[in-house]
């Protein structure tokens, strides 16, 4: 099977959004390190954490669409429920594997390697916000 544009496209764009949220997460860990050094650690744990953690999260978003994408060609509903489900159980175990790794290794920090996790997700609440105000605003504007 080809991955769709669309689906390339909006990966692009959720690995671009999610390293810099990630880049932003390092920031406030490195702010809070300089007050709280004894108790917020800043080395290259925080670093590998957030990279490994961003590209799980992004994996996860691809492997997403992927699904989508294949499922969007099933004829027969009960296949298409199924593949989603089967999907949606493979992703949250690579997710949870990742999340057990970056808690139990030495080599990474918790923290740092979990929160990117969330950010493809916050990303497109966002995203749905901004495009939904800016959906009203233009109504509101034809409308005078």
């Amino acid at each position: 099977m080809r991955v769709q544009e669309t689906v390339k496209k909006e990966t692009v764009q959720i690995a671009v959004q999610s390293s810099i949220a990630t880049i932003v997460m390092w920031i406030c860990i490195f702010v809070l390190h300089r007050f709280l050094p004894e108790k917020v650690a800043f080395d290259y744990r925080v670093i590998l954490s957030g990279l490994l953690g961003t590209a799980v999260a992004v994996t996860n978003f691809f492997l997403m669409g992927v699904t989508v994408q294949g499922v969007l060609s099933v004829e027969n509903q009960e296949e298409a429920y199924q593949r989603m489900r089967l999907s949606y159980r493979n992703r949250t175990m690579l997710q949870l594997g990742w999340i057990i790794l970056a808690v139990v290794a030495p080599c990474f920090q918790a923290v740092a390697g979990i929160v990117p996790l969330l950010f493809p997700g916050g990303i497109l609440r966002i995203r749905g916000v901004l495009e939904w105000k800016k959906g009203k605003n233009q109504k509101q504007g034809g409308e005078n």
